[in-house]
């Protein structure tokens, strides 16, 4: 049996709030179009390489001999690999094309459980430009770019399925995982390029000591999806709001007509005084106070630092908008 998975890792609009944000602004560089919510593997990922759709990905394939239900034999496949793409760096009419420094692939044994077997692969580089910047620990200057990366890991069982998992991955940028179905199937739920500036080099990487532990959330429907295109729609430009860790920023029963798109981090929505569920980026909240008079449903709170888009209810699709509604009503049945 054959399983293979992939992470793609891209630069959201909104996602950058330290001082390269001016450099993206200039033109100097560009923002990333989301990916596709389903792919090919390997395939549609280097097709995605070429257009510059994306900044690396971390492709994971495995095979597993399984004999009585259980795992006799089990390796990596040589579709597993680091695919690096490029910094565009533009001035005026002029361009230069940088590829990536890629790093060492790192890969652990099989771990082999009750009948499965999971394997674990990191991968990642930096670009080749340089990032001169003060960071807080020595060298206390840091001049090569922050590093990036992904941990996944990939779990084949004896009965035929399988699944995967982001163990861990650098702060910066947005990370989608997609699994052996080709769908996608988590991503990380808060990207910080502040901290990523500051603390993402030397010993702080998998290839020094250590990886860091990722926030993920589950992905958003497809009709979330069609609304969040239409409020980030060029020349929409909706207010964007920036909210500390802990901040509530509706009520339940409070009034509030503007709807909410969840463009970076985790939040908490209760109803009446029970936690529902959490929710990351590409969620669309307050559509039941757009829709039934103006009255918040939930108080939703941030988790972590939250960024929001926020627009004007009455200028979005009102039928999406119910159909929204509904879907919520029954997640939360």
């Amino acid at each position: 049996m054959v399983a293979k998975a992939a992470s793609i890792s891209w630069i959201p609009s909104e996602s950058i709030a330290s001082f390269m944000r001016f450099g993206m602004e200039l033109g100097l560089s560009h923002w990333d179009d989301p990916p596709p919510d389903r792919i090919l593997i390997p395939g549609d990922v280097h097709d995605l390489c070429s257009r510059d759709r994306f900044r690396f990905a971390n492709v994971i394939a495995a095979w597993a001999d399984v004999e009585d239900g259980t795992v006799t034999h089990a390796a990596f496949t040589n579709e597993s690999e680091l695919v690096m793409g490029a910094t565009t760096v533009r001035l005026g009419d002029v361009g230069a094309t940088f590829r990536g420094i890629s790093l060492p692939t790192l890969r652990g044994e099989p771990e082999l459980g009750e009948g499965q077997v999971t394997f674990a692969q990191t991968v990642g580089g930096r670009t080749a430009l340089p990032l001169p910047r003060r960071v807080a620990r020595k060298p206390y200057v840091q001049w090569v770019a922050p590093t990036v990366w992904t941990t996944v890991a990939l779990t084949l069982r004896a009965d035929g399925s399988s699944d995967v998992r982001l163990r861990g991955a650098s702060a910066f940028p947005r990370h989608w995982v997609f699994g052996p179905d080709g769908k996608l199937a988590m991503k990380s739920g808060l990207t910080d390029d502040r901290r990523w500036l500051g603390e993402s080099f030397g010993e702080q990487t998998p290839w020094g000591s250590q990886d860091s532990p990722i926030v993920v959330s589950a992905v958003e429907s497809d009709l979330e999806r069609q609304l969040s295109t239409d409020i980030m729609r060029p020349g929409g430009r909706p207010e964007i709001r920036r909210l500390a860790a802990g901040t509530v920023f509706t009520r339940q029963g409070e009034r509030g007509d503007e709807l909410l798109l969840v463009l970076d981090g985790v939040v908490s929505v209760d109803v009446d005084g029970t936690t529902l569920g959490e929710v990351g980026p590409g969620a669309v909240l307050g559509e039941r106070a757009v829709l039934e008079g103006g009255r918040r449903t939930s108080t939703l709170t941030a988790v972590t630092p939250v960024r929001l888009a926020v627009a004007v209810g009455s200028a979005i699709d009102l039928t999406r908008l119910r159909e929204l509604a509904e879907s919520h009503r029954r997640e939360h049945s």
